[in-house]
């Protein structure tokens, strides 16, 4: 009975492709076509470990890059499911700016899945998603970093506190900004709602897309001014610069 069942919904229900929406024609792992997983850039080893930027080769050790030996980091380590580009970006701007929640589930539990060089989520003792200022919020109607971190929380047993660290200042929109600027935008546009939420813990950020950690980073310099123990950061998506 239980697989007349579950054939009868996968015919009611197909599982789609994320990107193209294509029918899936077997269970995968992965919630893309062949295709569309073909088209994702995955980040893998050889990378910094601090900042997660991949090197343009295939093999190697990892080290730091340029800009991780030359400016003071308030993040301990930082990866990212893939590359901001082709199909990934398409699935990030249909759940981020298409309002499909669904669509951000399935990308949560893909990363929630994915094994990272050198970096486990069970290290981290809480979860937080970089929130977004209520103005923000009202307009958008979800916080898209707060879909992904539930599925990952969900996932490794981590709890997630949403409420923990809020945004307080409406930033200018960070895009077009150089990365200085970035920097100077965000400084102090967030503070904690209670430091004994977050006091000794080694809290995992969450964020869609990383692309010069400057919000990142000022999370986490506000997390440990508050006595955080470590702050690491887990993004979906990846900007790429050339690493130094």
């Amino acid at each position: 009975m239980t697989a007349v069942l579950t054939a009868l919904t996968e015919l009611l229900f197909p599982t789609l492709c994320l990107s193209c929406g294509e029918v899936l024609s077997e269970r995968r792992e992965h919630p893309f076509c062949p295709d569309c997983h073909a088209g994702i850039r995955f980040i893998t080893a050889p990378l910094c470990p601090v900042c997660g930027i991949p090197y343009p080769v295939e093999e190697g050790p990892d080290h730091v890059c340029g800009d991780c030996l030359l400016k003071k980091t308030h993040i301990g380590s930082a990866r990212s499911l893939g590359v901001h580009e082709s199909v990934l970006l398409d699935a990030i701007h249909a759940f981020k700016y298409g309002g499909n929640l669904t669509l951000g589930e399935r990308l949560g539990r893909l990363m929630a899945q994915h094994d990272y060089p050198a970096f486990r989520i069970q290290d981290y003792s809480l979860i937080i998603p970089v929130p977004l200022h209520p103005r923000k919020l009202r307009q958008r109607g979800f916080n898209q970093s707060v879909v992904l971190a539930r599925e990952i929380s969900r996932r490794h047993g981590v709890a997630m506190d949403f409420r923990a660290l809020r945004r307080i200042v409406d930033t200018a929109s960070q895009t077009g900004l150089k990365k200085k600027e970035r920097r100077s935008n965000i400084r102090k546009a967030f503070s904690i709602t209670g430091p004994e939420r977050i006091r000794g813990q080694n809290i995992l950020l969450v964020d869609d897309v990383y692309t010069t950690g400057s919000t990142l980073g000022e999370c986490a310099r506000t997390l440990l001014k508050a006595g955080a123990e470590a702050v690491g950061a887990l993004t979906l998506a990846r900007a790429i610069q050339e690493p130094s």
